[in-house]
């Protein structure tokens, strides 16, 4: 029986690919040439990547009152994708549709998911918030009671079923029906 060598080719090293022997195992890295100032590390880029999802949600729940679950049905992405991107455990880039989407629904321009994903350099950086736009009184009383740790959970529970029918509900003149007057 012929024994099989995991070594599969014995030729030398030649010296232009040899490592330096005076740099540690751990350290050594292909040289990227004049790139390596431009093309962010993966790790660099998946955890900038991370943030700018982190800090999307963030406004998100501050600012529009919604929770993983209502940003996920808004852009279309799962939550798993989203937790995914959060937690920097993606192999390959995410898709640009799905960012596309992410950013559009979350009220983001793309260009700079992009740019933080290397993909678009002539992208200017992000720029401060804002201020948001005003805000009916009673639709911010509702965002203070949805995130008031005092408010019962049943309660809660009950107004985001009430926003979310009078959210999705056919308007009067679409379905056919007049609107019965009162007084």
């Amino acid at each position: 029986m012929t024994r099989l060598s995991r070594i599969r080719d014995q030729r030398p090293i030649p010296p232009s690919r040899r490592p330096d022997p005076g740099t540690p195992a751990g350290s050594r890295r292909p040289d990227l040439g004049m790139y390596r100032d431009r093309v962010p590390e993966p790790a660099g880029r998946h955890q900038a990547f991370a943030d700018f999802v982190r800090e999307a949600l963030t406004d998100a729940r501050t600012l529009r009152g919604w929770n993983g679950s209502e940003v996920a049905r808004r852009t279309g992405i799962s939550r798993q994708t989203i937790n995914r991107w959060l937690r920097s455990e993606w192999t390959s880039d995410p898709e640009p549709a799905r960012v596309v989407a992410f950013c559009e629904a979350l009220g983001i321009t793309p260009t700079h998911a992009f740019c933080i994903l290397g993909w678009d350099r002539s992208a200017p950086p992000r720029p401060a918030p804002s201020s948001p736009p005003p805000m009916d009184p009673d639709v911010e009383a509702l965002l203070r009671r949805l995130v008031d740790p005092s408010v019962p959970e049943a309660e809660k529970y009950h107004m985001r079923e009430t926003i979310r029918y009078l959210a999705y509900r056919p308007n009067p003149s679409e379905s056919g029906t007049q609107q019965r007057r009162v007084g």
